[in-house]
This record gives structure tokens, C-alpha cells and sequence, in this order.
């Protein structure tokens, strides 16, 4: 069992990071072998929309996203972890899924079939105000990034009211949800 986590925050070592980190390390407990992307600290330009990708598949800009994509598509579990930016994900996480249009051509132009079943993938977000609608815009972006690259939305956590780095360890059930986010999608799926 492999899981990737990727950390969309620009802000390293806080309130993303830190449940991430949990959802990962409870994953490992539980036997599954884990990886952590930071996107902020990797070179990853946006989409030229030049659709070279509707030719077979390859996205034709070489940077980070070279390693990234046999990742993504080798995980048992993806764990997309943001906080939230004007209602949506970070342009850092936003740049990654954008890029991902290699791998919506290479499904719905070129119809490969999608690799192995029984994937999951779930979303990790952390906004600052208590609005009704904060997160609606980023569930959406992480349903149709999973359906993208072949993954099923199995879970998400979403934690309202949360800012100062760090303020995540004050919460009174976050961290505990995060590593039972992350044991659950290291077991194995039922058949």
C-alpha cells in the first residue's frame, strides 16, 4: 500500500503540514509506505494550455511534474492537503491538478484505461473563517483531480476557524482525525 500526501501550504511546518504529517504517519503505523509532496517547494509551472498533452498524453513542460505524474498514478491513496485560499485551494496545489490535464487527455482523448482500481483519495483543508460555503469550491476541484487520475473521493477532513501556525494542536479533535483519515485509507479496501 502506497500513499501520497501532497502538501499544497506555502507555509511549511503549519497547520496543513501538521495534519498531513498525522494522516501519514497513521498510515505508516499501519503498514503502508508513505510520501510526502511538498508542492511549494518544487518547480512546477502552470498549464500553457497549448494541448500538446491531446497528442499521447505528455504534458510537454519538463520540471517536477516529470516525477510526480508515475507517482500519482502508482499510489494506492492520495491525500491532497490545503489550506484555503479566497474559497479555493493554494495556486501551489492548484498548479499541480492544472497539470494534471496530461492525464485527463491521456482518460477522456486518448481513452487509456485508468490505472488499477480500488484507489482512494482524500482532501485535507484548513480555512481561517467559519463561512458556509468555504470549502464547496475546493471539495469540487478534489473530486474532479481524483476522478482525473483514477481515484475514488473517500474522505475528507475540513477544519474551520484555524490561522496562527501551529493553532491546529489546540483544536480539540483535529489531529486525531487526521490519523484516523489516514489509517483508514491504509486499510485495505473490501472487495
Amino acid at each position: 500500500m502506497k500513499i501520497m500526501g501532497i502538501m499544497g501550504s506555502p507555509r511549511i511546518g503549519g497547520n496543513t503540514e501538521l495534519l498531513l504529517d498525522e494522516a501519514l504517519r497513521a498510515a505508516g503505523v499501519q503498514g503502508a509506505e508513505t510520501e510526502k509532496i511538498a508542492v511549494g517547494r518544487l518547480k512546477i509551472s502552470p498549464c500553457k494550455e497549448d494541448y500538446a498533452c491531446l497528442k499521447d498524453g505528455t504534458c510537454d513542460i519538463r520540471d517536477a511534474m516529470d516525477d510526480i505524474y508515475p507517482k500519482l498514478l502508482g499510489a494506492d491513496a492520495v491525500i491532497i492537503a490545503s489550506p484555503i485560499f479566497f474559497y479555493g485551494l493554494t495556486s501551489q496545489a492548484k498548479a499541480l491538478i492544472d497539470r494534471c490535464q496530461a492525464l485527463w487527455a491521456r482518460k477522456y482523448v486518448l481513452k487509456q484505461k485508468p490505472h488499477g482500481s480500488g484507489r482512494r483519495g482524500a482532501l485535507i483543508a484548513v480555512g481561517a473563517t467559519k463561512g458556509e460555503k468555504l470549502f464547496e469550491g475546493s471539495i469540487l476541484t478534489a473530486k474532479y483531480f481524483f476522478q482525473t487520475i483514477g481515484v475514488d473521493y473517500a474522505g475528507e477532513l475540513l477544519i474551520r476557524g484555524i490561522d496562527k501556525k501551529g493553532e491546529i494542536r489546540e483544536h480539540p479533535t483535529a489531529l486525531r482525525d487526521a490519523a484516523e483519515l489516514g489509517r483508514r485509507l491504509a486499510l485495505p479496501r473490501p472487495e
